[in-house]
């Protein structure tokens, strides 16, 4: 016998692809089982049994029919059923060896070929219906997704990840409902209602016990979030990689197209030949020769049995084919290449689960015949709120609140500051350094401040460099009040967050990022009438004109620092209403000549111009009208010579001229009586005025990287000067006055031409040797004493 186990490799799958098996697939496997069993039994049956027996006919060869056979039969029979009496057959003298050649002739010759060959036609069709079940699990262009496919989706069902995530749901929704019915119950009171005070009571607790029952949420080890992380990674990857095509879906149609297309072909065969199955078959053969008879009357022994067994089959068949017409039915019926999870949006709340589409969807659809949980809890690795949801929690578990603490530094001024760079998010621990006094946030993206904010009490700067960040209206309020400083930095400057503008406790605002070209003329930027405390502006962009809205704070607007990288700014008519402005900068803005709008700022005490174009300072003379500057920037430009009208700059106290081109100073320059710092380095200076000996307040004099060969002696009259650098000049002498500098404590001489230093350089009792910039031979070539002195500590 042939053990019905030899065929399961024809339908074997693996244990996992049991959850695209919908029930009509289950149905039509067990159907299948059952037309094997069927067809197996036959041909075991055929096998081991004789498959007809015949016995010679006395009739005439052309008088021979099926119909003498059967009354042959049927007088024995009734001869039988007489009672006992003589048995007188005809004598037909064969031995048995003519018997079974007469037999096996008569079931090649006479049989028909149907009840002949009707198990093994059996086994094979069901053979092919096994096949056709389970091809596409099988084809290497199908079966490798749907691997990949069960593989996932078992794991995102069996991951804590899902069980947190739809418990935080389920506990949110509990609340929401609960509340709900608590207002429904309020408002029954409030109506005219005739209930007693009891049944109020009664009704009133039960959202109550609802809300007070907290969800049963999992807690997450590091490894498990680590794990589900990955989960989201290959979902996001599978999902591109299988909505591109439908292979899948095509391939379960072909598949049951052919299945429905052999039902019918075997049931019309079938139906047409079924009746060739007979007890009683006639045989006529020419083996007279042999036996001395040509005509026998045959029994097929098992033509009873196998009418039973077509029968069933024909039966199953049937049954199998209406299942494989609903399949149909249901695949052409449905848009299966179209999955929505609408219903799992409404009743978990994540309402950025996305639909599915293609081979992706047509797998969702099957699995919602098995189990449609299965589709719930895998929705979960679909949506990136709950993917943000992990990465936050997976952040908490790595940056933790001791981590976090040794990343604190004092900065600039003095505050304690936490900066973190490149994160895949902001670690709510962040939130429980109470004592964090300033925020650095650097390319962190898709910041959502949670209300956990107001933890930091002692905030006062906010940094956001290429970190968008988005602040509910609860934390809005908590910073409006407290926050001093923000400065912000992207690529454009429509993507600063609007509650930036919001902030009317803000002292400092910083912004840097590009307005789009088609903007940048207009450079329109939000309205700054909130920031009613506002005394500090920092603009870095590409703008055209100074931004309108910057006279929203002209009334206490007391610096603003225009950046352009070079791009041209043309328009500074605005600067004019800025009557309190005290410091100024328009750094890089290709500006040809100083702006006449700054010599209308009465109260401006600083400007700086650095990093432009200008090439003359005529306009110099009109700073005078600004009776309260004390310090000019100019440095970085293409200014070959000083006007002598500097002159009138008598408060001046800081001129900054380096990296310039001038050759020589205006002797004027020396009636600049309130100038304490002087910066001509890196020009062409040749030489210098002797009247610069007339700056008495001079303190810092900066003439490094010119070309001066000698210094006048007056310069030495200069006795408040403490830093004094003359590096990188062409001088070959330095005169022995320069001992009268007694306040000198910084000196640079290096890359000079000197063969020798004064010994009275240790008269300048401030100068130390680590004030001293010059070469080391130089130095030993002072006299002993002298260098001992400014050794001295």
């Amino acid at each position: 016998m042939i053990p019905v186990a030899e065929f399961k490799q024809f339908s074997e799958q693996q244990p996992a692809f049991k959850l695209l098996k919908p029930w009509w697939d289950v149905l039509a496997e067990y159907l299948t089982v059952a037309m094997l069993m069927i067809g197996v039994f036959g041909c075991t049956l055929q096998v081991t049994q004789d498959k007809i027996i015949c016995l010679p006919s006395h009739e005439p060869r052309e008088n021979l029919s099926e119909a003498p056979c059967q009354q042959l039969l049927l007088q024995g029979v009734s001869k039988q059923m007489g009672g006992l009496q003589e048995v007188n057959g005809l004598k037909n003298n064969l031995d048995l060896q003519q018997y079974s050649f007469i037999n096996q002739l008569c079931y090649e010759e006479a049989l028909h070929w149907y009840p002949k060959y009707f198990p093994y036609l059996v086994v094979i069709h069901t053979l092919i219906f096994m096949v056709c079940t389970s091809f596409w699990f099988k084809f290497p262009g199908t079966s490798s997704k749907i691997e990949h496919f069960t593989s996932i989706l078992g794991k995102c069902f069996d991951s804590p990840w899902t069980t947190r995530a739809l418990s935080e749901v389920s506990g949110e929704n509990r609340k929401g409902h609960a509340a709900g019915r608590a207002i429904a119950t309020v408002e029954a009171q409030a109506g005219p209602g005739k209930a007693g005070e009891g049944e109020k009571e009664k009704v009133l607790a039960e959202p109550e016990k609802v809300v007070t029952e907290p969800p049963a949420v999992t807690l997450l080890d590091k490894k498990e979030g680590e794990q589900a992380k990955a989960l989201f990674e290959k979902v996001k990857k599978f999902r591109v990689h299988v909505e591109e095509g439908d292979i899948l879906y095509t391939m379960y149609i072909r598949q049951m197209v052919l299945k429905v297309c052999k039902f019918f072909a075997i049931l019309v065969y079938n139906l047409i030949y079924v009746e060739k199955i007979s007890f009683v078959v006639t045989c006529t053969v020419e083996t007279s020769r042999f036996t001395g008879y040509a005509s026998f009357c045959c029994n097929h022994t098992k033509a009873h049995l196998f009418s039973k067994l077509a029968f069933c089959y024909i039966s199953f068949v049937c049954v199998y084919g209406v299942t494989c017409l609903y399949t149909l039915y249901w695949l052409f019926h449905r848009p299966l290449k179209e999955y929505s999870f609408r219903s799992v949006r409404e009743e978990t709340g994540m309402g950025d689960i996305p639909d599915v589409k293609n081979d992706f969807a047509f797998m969702l659809h099957l699995i919602d015949q098995y189990d449609p949980l299965y589709s719930k809890r895998f929705a979960v690795f679909l949506s990136e709120v709950s993917e943000s949801r992990l990465k936050q929690l997976n952040l908490n578990h790595e940056w933790t609140p001791e981590k976090l603490r040794q990343k604190l530094q004092r900065n600039a001024k003095g505050q304690l500051e936490l900066a973190l760079c490149m994160l895949p998010g902001l670690p709510d621990t962040v939130f429980e350094l109470s004592e964090v006094e300033a925020l650095r946030l650097e390319a962190i993206c898709d910041i959502t401040f949670p209300p956990g904010l107001s933890q930091l009490v002692y905030l006062q700067e906010l940094s956001l460099i290429h970190s968008p960040a988005r602040l509910p209206f609860s934390s809005q309020i908590f910073l409006r009040d407290r926050l001093k400083v923000i400065r912000v930095k992207c690529e454009e400057l429509r993507e600063v967050p609007l509650w930036v503008f919001g902030l009317r406790s803000l002292e400092e605002l910083h912004l840097e990022g590009l307005f789009p070209p088609e903007l940048a003329r207009a450079a329109t930027l939000e309205s700054l009438r909130e920031l009613k405390q506002l005394k500090v502006l920092s603009l870095r962009s590409n703008a055209g004109k100074v931004p309108a809205s910057v006279t929203d704070v002209a009334g206490h607007l007391q610096r603003l620092s225009l950046h352009n990288d070079g791009a041209r700014l043309l328009a500074l008519n605005s600067l004019k209403k800025l009557t309190v402005l005290r410091e100024l900068e328009l750094v890089a803005c290709g500006l040809e000549r100083i702006p006449h709008a700054v010599f209308s700022l009465g109260a401006l005490q600083e400007l700086d111009l650095k990093d432009n174009h200008l090439r003359s300072i005529e306009e110099i003379l009109s700073f005078q009208h600004c009776r309260k500057l004390v310090t000019l920037r100019l440095w970085h430009n293409q200014i070959a010579y000083v006007p002598e009208h500097v002159r009138k700059l008598r408060v001046l106290e800081q001129l900054y001229l380096s990296h310039n081109k001038l050759e020589t100073l205006p002797t004027q320059l020396g009636m600049c009586s309130g100038l304490r710092l002087l910066d001509v380095s890196h020009n062409g200076l040749h030489s210098l005025p002797p009247e610069l000996g007339l700056l008495q307040n001079l303190q810092h004099l900066a003439l490094s990287y010119n070309a001066l060969e000698d210094l006048p002696d007056e310069l030495f009259f200069c006795s408040k000067l403490r830093t004094l650098l003359l590096g990188y000049n062409h001088l070959s002498y330095l005169s022995p006055q320069v001992g009268a500098l007694s306040a000198l404590s910084r000196l640079e001489l290096k890359g000079n031409r000197l063969e020798a230093l004064p010994e009275e350089l240790g008269n300048c009792r401030g100068l130390k040797k680590a004030g001293l910039l010059v070469e080391d031979t130089l130095y030993e070539g002072l006299p002993a004493e002298v260098r001992e002195k400014m050794e001295e500590e």
